[in-house]
């Protein structure tokens, strides 16, 4: 068997695993056992010391994803010696609820309203509304200004804005504009 065959089913054997996984997370037990992993995942901007980069957030993140990653920290096909230590001492079930809890991280609790338009992660859920993830929060919280002082005028957005308080509108432009999305393209 070649080694493009054999990673190809260990890749399988993995999701299968990781799907069977999330399946029987409890996020209730995860958040317990996050507690160790918040000391650099729970860290907004945390730069981990060796290799020297930021520490990815993982509120939000998906579930078979997570459960995949721990696998391969254990396994060694990732490495990081830190993560290595901590998923080397996790069960199938603790990747399964670690998982569950981080994947069920909602946004804050001002951007109910928002998510029915622009998604969870700030996507938009459909063509007609705008992405919001990684916008500029200085830009989203403009444009919420303008929106509650009706500087901007849109028959659905303006009963929202104008129910924002300016930590509201702090708060919303900050969860936005740190979920992944929208770049700023090349000029090559």
């Amino acid at each position: 068997m070649n080694r493009r065959a054999r990673t190809l089913i260990v890749a399988a054997s993995l999701a299968c695993t990781a799907l069977s996984a999330q399946a029987d997370g409890d996020a209730k037990h995860g958040q317990k056992l996050a507690y160790t992993c918040l000391g650099c995942h729970g860290i907004e901007q945390y730069k981990n010391a060796y290799p020297k980069y930021s520490v990815p957030k993982l509120g939000g993140q998906n579930t078979a994803y997570i459960v995949a990653a721990l696998g391969e920290y254990k396994t060694g096909d990732r490495w990081h010696p830190t993560m290595k230590g901590l998923a080397s001492s996790l069960t199938d079930h603790d990747r399964a609820d670690l998982a569950a809890y981080f994947s069920s991280v909602e946004p804050p609790k001002q951007a109910e309203a928002c998510v029915a338009c622009h998604g969870k992660n700030g996507q938009g859920t459909t063509d007609e509304y705008p992405n919001l993830g990684g916008q500029h929060a200085d830009y989203l919280a403009q444009a919420l200004n303008d929106y509650r002082l009706g500087k901007r005028k849109n028959a659905i957005m303006a009963p929202f804005a104008q129910q924002l308080t300016r930590e509201d509108i702090a708060a919303l432009s900050k969860f936005f504009s740190a979920q992944p999305g929208l770049e700023t393209p090349s000029r090559e």
